[in-house]
């Protein structure tokens, strides 16, 4: 069973709801980088949602393609890189129009068939995020029908809750990292260019940006290219 991989997180069952969610919260916070939120989401998913045993996170286009950003193990690659049919809908359409989507048995199920092969009964959609043209969705699996109930689902809209907010955060942050660090990458070549064609710092960033513009580079790549030719032997 996918739980047994994560030895390391909490066991939540027996405690109070508060206090797990709680302790969850913390823990995605404690990420530094949206990609170990997505990693820390799914893996407390197990622990957390009455009945999952496996879990994703992936992002659906209006097309219809999917991409899995997060998995507890190969099983929920395997189920989320199944590719629908022409005008056939998924069980996860539904997310489009509401929080929730749900697969109480995929024997049977038109829209899920191709789980019961994988051994996977249930299924328990929740979205993360949603605009036009995309969602972000959570996803609990479990292999016996009818895993999830009200007391899931419950728990997994409050943890999706949980985890939109720490993954903008980590947004946040990752985002402001890149800007420090590009800023600095700037800094590096417009020095560069100052010592090279002997001019002050308002003239060498001027004929970065005109580079940059004429070659259709980013000024990052542009600065990085600049600082590497000058950092080699």
């Amino acid at each position: 069973m996918a739980a047994s991989r994560f030895s390391d997180l909490p066991r939540f069952p027996g405690t109070d709801l508060a206090e797990a969610l709680t302790d969850a919260a913390c823990r995605l916070h404690e990420t530094s980088t949206p990609d170990s939120t997505l990693d820390t989401a799914v893996r407390l998913t197990v622990d957390l949602v009455p009945g999952a045993e496996h879990a994703g996170i992936s992002v659906i286009e209006r097309d219809n393609r999917r991409q899995t950003l997060a998995w507890t193990d190969e099983v929920v690659r395997a189920a989320e890189d199944v590719r629908p049919e022409p005008g056939r809908q998924r069980y996860w359409h539904r997310l489009w129009t509401t929080p929730v989507a749900e697969v109480e048995d995929s024997e049977g199920d038109e829209g899920a068939d191709d789980l019961y092969g994988l051994g996977l009964r249930s299924v328990l959609s929740l979205r993360l995020r949603t605009d036009r043209r995309r969602l972000t969705v959570l996803t609990a699996y479990a292999r016996k029908p009818r895993a999830f109930d009200e007391s899931a689902r419950r728990v997994g809209r409050l943890f999706t809750a949980h985890v939109g907010i720490a993954l903008d955060s980590a947004t946040v942050r990752d985002q402001l990292t890149e800007a420090m660090r590009t800023r600095d990458l700037i800094g590096q070549a417009t020095g560069i260019l100052m010592e090279r064609m002997d001019m002050d710092a308002a003239g060498a960033f001027d004929s970065l940006v005109r580079a940059s513009q004429r070659e259709n580079v980013k000024l990052r790549d542009l600065a990085r290219r600049i600082v590497d030719t000058h950092e080699a032997p």
